[in-house]
C-alpha cells in the first residue's frame, strides 16, 4: 500500500503515471522495508525531506525493486545476475496497464482478465519483470522469449521461486538473433497482445558512450562504466537500433498478422515515429495507434498495430 504524497515518509509522486498504478502515490518506504529488509541499508533522507535510495546505485536499485515486488505484487525471491537490466517498475507497470486498456477497446470498454488472455513478451529478459506484473494485475498467461541463456536463467529461477507461477508464464529460448517471432510463435500459436522494449543503440560503442555521457550528467566523471539500470548486449543493442528492429519486427508480423490480436512496442524515440506508421501502413496493418506514456518530466510512448478487422478482434478469444 503506498502513502500519499505528502507522507514524510514516502517519497513524491509520479506524475503522469497510469492510475491504476500502484507506484503512482509514490514508495512508501517503510512498508516496503517490513517487506524486503534488505532495503534498508539503501534508504536515505532525500533533499524533498522524505525517504529515497541513491538510484544512482546498482545495488540499491535492484534491491528496491525487490521489496516493490515482493510488497505490491507478492513476489518472492526475485533478484538478477550483476550486470543484467533492473528495470524502473513503476514505468513497466504503465506499460501493462495501458495494453489492457487497448485490450478494452475489444470489449466495450471491459478489460478481459485470467489465463484466457495470452501475451508474448520479445525479450523477456533477466527480471521477467511484464509476466510477474500482468499476472499478479490481470491473471494473464504469458510467454517470454529470450535470446540470452543467463538472462532465461535468471527467470527460470525467479519461477522456481514463485512456484505458483508455474502454469501461467512459459519460458522459450530465441536461437535466431535475427528472428524475432519465427522460432517463437509457432504455427497454430494464437495470443492478444506481444510487447516488447526493444534495444535502443545500434552498437556496444553507443553504449559505452551513452553511459558515459549519463555518468557525466550527474557529476561522476567518465569513472562511472556501470548503469545504474544495468543492461547486457542483447538488452541494449542491436544492428540498426531500435528503429532496424522494429522494422524487423513489423515485416515479421505481417506473415502472422491471424495469429495475434495486438502487435505493440515501445518506442523510445518519437523520431521514429513517421517511419513506424509508414511501415505498418506499408504492410497493411488495419488499426495502428501511438499510446502516450509519461512518468514525471520523461516522456514515452508504444506503438500497437493489428492486422485483424474490428470484429475479428472483438471474438478473438473466444475463437480460438
Amino acid at each position: 500500500m503506498t502513502k500519499p504524497a505528502g507522507d514524510p515518509r514516502s517519497a513524491p509522486a509520479k506524475p503522469g503515471l497510469h492510475p491504476r498504478n500502484r507506484h503512482a502515490g509514490g514508495y512508501d518506504f517503510p512498508a516496503l522495508v517490513q517487506a524486503a529488509p534488505e532495503l534498508e541499508p539503501f534508504v536515505l533522507r532525500a533533499k524533498h525531506g522524505g525517504l529515497s535510495i541513491d538510484f544512482t546505485d546498482p545495488a540499491a536499485v535492484r534491491a528496491l525493486n525487490r521489496a516493490l515486488l515482493a510488497e505490491a505484487y507478492g513476489i518472492r525471491g526475485w533478484d538478477i545476475p550483476p550486470g543484467y537490466l533492473c528495470p524502473p517498475i513503476p514505468g513497466r507497470a504503465d506499460y501493462v496497464h495501458h495494453l489492457a486498456d487497448l485490450l478494452a477497446t475489444d470489449a466495450d470498454g471491459v478489460i478481459p482478465q485470467g489465463t484466457s488472455v495470452r501475451v508474448l513478451d520479445v525479450g523477456v529478459g533477466a527480471n521477467l519483470i511484464y509476466p510477474l506484473i500482468g499476472h499478479r494485475e490481470y491473471g494473464w498467461a504469458f510467454l517470454g522469449s529470450e535470446l540470452d541463456a543467463g538472462a532465461l536463467a535468471s527467470a527460470t529461477r525467479i519461477l522456481a521461486a514463485n512456484p505458483d507461477l508455474a502454469e501461467t508464464i512459459e519460458l522459450r529460448r530465441q536461437a535466431d538473433r535475427n528472428a524475432i517471432f519465427t522460432g517463437v510463435l509457432l504455427p497454430g500459436e494464437r495470443f492478444d497482445l506481444t510487447l516488447c522494449n526493444p534495444p535502443f543503440h545500434g552498437s556496444a560503442r553507443e553504449v559505452r558512450e551513452a553511459s558515459q555521457q549519463k555518468w557525466r550528467k550527474l557529476g561522476r566523471g567518465a569513472a562511472g562504466t556501470a548503469r545504474n539500470f544495468g543492461g547486457q548486449g542483447a538488452e541494449l543493442w542491436c544492428t540498426g537500433g531500435e528503429a532496424g528492429f522494429i522494422h524487423r519486427m513489423i515485416e515479421e508480423s505481417a506473415t502472422r498478422r491471424r495469429q495475434v490480436r495486438w502487435f505493440t512496442t515501445l518506442v523510445s524515440s518519437s523520431a521514429t515515429l513517421p517511419t513506424i506508421h509508414r511501415l505498418l501502413r506499408q504492410a497493411e496493418a488495419r488499426d495502428i495507434r501511438t499510446v502516450p506514456m509519461a512518468q514525471g518530466q520523461k516522456q514515452s510512448r508504444f506503438v500497437a498495430w493489428s492486422f485483424l478487422e474490428a470484429e475479428v478482434r472483438r471474438t478473438f478469444s473466444s475463437s480460438r
